[in-house]
């Protein structure tokens, strides 16, 4: 099992939380399930130390690189719906 405190689990979460603003703090530190606090302090860690390099919404260097993108969101929230039926299932399937 990965620990959760490692340097790649603190940018994917960073990451995640940068990919998923809608869902605000609270709901990207419960899904990724730590605290609140923690993945504060490492999007300040993140933002001090200018470790993760994320372009803002909009800037892609052509339209081929903002498909992909939007490609690559929407494949993730779609495994993350079936992640979620999933669950669903087996809860009410018992």
């Amino acid at each position: 099992m990965r620990k959760q405190h490692d340097k790649q689990f603190k940018e994917d979460a960073v990451k995640y939380y940068i990919d998923h603003k809608d869902l605000a703090l609270t709901g990207c530190s419960k899904n990724l399930g730590i605290g609140g606090s923690t993945l504060s302090k490492w999007l300040k860690e993140a933002n001090e130390k200018n470790g993760i390099q994320v372009r803002g919404s909009g800037n892609y260097g052509s339209d081929e690189q903002k498909e992909i993108s939007l490609l690559k969101r929407e494949l993730r929230d779609t495994k993350d719906a079936l992640d979620i039926l999933k669950k669903a299932i087996s809860i009410l399937g018992n």
